[in-house]
């Protein structure tokens, strides 16, 4: 991982923070993902690169009782999310290496982050160590083609210190390639139009 890439998202995301909320989009996309997941079984929920806990919230506002944990690298982001679902716990933390305890979630969830990591292949290692036996992980990924339009999301122009890289993530198929060597299957997966943004909604379980 790179410092200076971490500090150039902790940088935008930090500027970002008190507006976040204010997207239609952002928060239309963690009702989606809130409606997705399945919580059979599931006590420990931890969303990783949480921004302002929007997806524990609608998680928080569906399901009551859940236990709910917050990762994210943006101090700007977690003062948010803090004040919003106090009865939360956040932690600032990259995805390669979550401050968090082998097989401590149930379900793992990762919203619109995975196309600005460097290498995905330690987050979802990372994803498969603090899974819970039966666990799973859930991630919402940008999908776009020549007939979708680009919204805020997918279209959204590179920013200074880091480079998004969507391709691993657009479609079922490269999703369950990139996530493979982690040991990771897609077990179901559907897209949907979100505001302008056509967002991959997958859930993926961990393999012997």
């Amino acid at each position: 991982m790179s410092d200076e890439r971490n500090a150039a998202i902790r940088e935008r995301f930090d500027g970002r923070a008190e507006s976040y909320d204010d997207s239609a989009m952002h928060r239309a996309l963690a009702e989606a993902v809130a409606d997705f997941v399945d919580l059979d079984g599931v006590e420990t929920v931890l969303d990783v690169a949480t921004g302002t806990g929007l997806v524990l919230r609608a998680l928080s506002a569906k399901h009551p009782g859940l236990s709910l944990v917050g990762v994210d690298l943006s101090p700007g982001m977690l003062a948010v999310a803090r004040r919003e679902l106090p009865g939360a716990r956040f932690f600032e933390g990259v995805a390669e290496e979550l401050p968090v305890a082998d097989a401590a979630a149930d379900l793992v969830t990762c919203v619109t982050a995975l196309h600005i990591v460097a290498d995905p292949l330690p987050v979802f290692e990372e994803f498969a160590r603090v899974l819970a036996p039966e666990g799973v992980l859930v991630t919402a990924t940008f999908a776009h083609g020549p007939d979708h339009g680009h919204g805020q999301g997918a279209g959204a122009p590179n920013t200074p210190g880091y480079t998004p890289n969507h391709a691993p993530f657009q479609t079922p198929e490269a999703l369950a390639a990139t996530a493979a060597p982690a040991g990771f299957v897609v077990t179901r997966s559907e897209e949907r139009r979100i505001e302008d943004d056509f967002v991959l909604l997958a859930e993926l379980a961990p393999v012997d």
